[in-house]
């Protein structure tokens, strides 16, 4: 089984957060849908032995698209893969693009999951973050959203500063609040959610309005109690936290974030988009005319990383550690080789002995108090090459 991710470059404004690519330009959205449709047929043999079992439309705000075009590129996929009977088809969308008549129309298309950016029900935070939509949209489309999709998804975003202040004296999000936050997720009855900590990327707006005193800096212990609280909440509404940042209900575990997370093949469309095949990375030029110009001239835009034995050890760690599903000590020794074995079990031991992780039935995972620190831990088990 493999999936299909297709990135939509656009987006209506740019969150100051945001490091991801996209254009707030619409000049050439229809130009951009019929070189992403050519990638589709262009790429078809790659998973000519394969079938598609995730459709992922990311990006970038792809709800934006009018439902005809989405229509079409749906179109597309079936036309030049092998599709399963039931496959997951998510949208991510932003609550300003879920009219009532959105939600409706989306509904009639073969999309069956909804993947919305709410971030936060707080109109300050909202503003802060620079996002489109304000507080009572974020409400709106779920209650309209829940009556038309079984399957739906919401991001929250926790450690956010309080923008109501200026300079470092700022107050961080209260727990109270983030609290709040989380309950109203639940009064919807939405299935999974998806919950980050705020981050600071090197070249975003966000950055800059920290380095000139606008904004205060998050700070790492305000996020790790948030964390704590929204796993507790979480799993007190019956909730798994199957990846480190997501939780479901059974049998709502998103099927795409799964899939990487457990090694299957994907191809990425579009501009930016990436792809994997187990022993080889590509990605797409994140530069929307180069694409363009490349699909146009029946080139792919993309370079490729043929990835070592090591980096396909430091990568199962990292991800394996960050879900339910753990790391499989057997797996390290049959696909990597004893050496890589001995130098994790080594590596990992000061880790076991602060019960940061734990070793059952041969699988690696992180405990409840190393689970907020297990990108530090699974960083500090990477196999170097000397």
């Amino acid at each position: 089984m493999s999936g299909i991710y297709i990135h939509i470059p656009f987006c209506k404004q740019a969150c100051h957060y945001c490091d991801f690519h996209f254009s707030t330009s619409m000049k050439k959205k229809e130009e951009m849908v019929l070189a992403i449709a050519k990638e589709l047929q262009m790429r078809k043999n790659e998973l000519e032995n394969e079938t598609i079992e995730t459709i992922y439309f990311g990006g970038g705000t792809p709800s934006i698209l009018p439902i005809s075009e989405i229509r079409f590129l749906i179109d597309e996929v079936y036309k030049n893969y092998k599709v399963v009977k039931n496959p997951e088809i998510t949208i991510e969308a932003n609550p300003d693009d879920l009219s009532n008549e959105r939600i409706i129309g989306l509904s009639k298309t073969k999309i069956n999951r909804l993947s919305i950016g709410i971030q936060s029900f707080f109109e300050d935070d909202l503003k802060m973050m620079n996002r489109a939509h304000n507080s009572k949209e974020a409400k709106k489309c779920l209650e309209v959203a829940t009556q038309y999709f079984d399957n739906i998804s919401l991001d929250l975003i926790y450690g956010i500063p309080d923008s109501s202040q200026n300079g470092e004296q700022a107050q961080q999000m209260s727990n109270e609040k983030w609290i709040q936050n989380i309950q109203t997720a639940l009064s919807f009855g939405i299935p999974h959610i998806s919950s980050y900590a705020l981050t600071v990327e090197p070249k975003t707006a966000l950055n800059k309005l920290i380095q000139t005193g606008k904004i205060a800096k998050p700070k790492d212990e305000v996020a790790q109690e948030h964390f704590a609280i929204l796993v507790e909440m979480l799993e007190t509404n019956g909730f798994i936290q199957y990846e480190l940042s997501n939780f479901g209900k059974e049998a709502f575990f998103s099927k795409n974030n799964s899939a990487y997370w457990l090694g299957k093949k994907y191809i990425g469309i579009g501009p930016s988009a990436h792809s994997y095949d187990r022993f080889s990375r590509s990605w797409n030029v994140s530069n929307n005319s180069l694409y363009l110009k490349a699909i146009q001239e029946n080139r792919l835009p993309n370079e490729i990383e043929i990835l070592s034995i090591t980096d396909r050890y430091n990568e199962y760690v990292m991800i394996g550690l960050r879900t339910i599903w753990g790391v499989s000590l057997h797996k390290i020794e049959n696909e990597f080789g004893k050496e890589y074995l001995n130098y994790l079990n080594k590596q990992v031991q000061k880790f076991i002995n602060d019960d940061l992780v734990c070793i059952e039935n041969n699988i690696l995972k992180t405990t409840k108090k190393g689970k907020f620190l297990t990108d530090g831990i699974a960083s500090d088990l990477f196999f170097i090459n000397l």
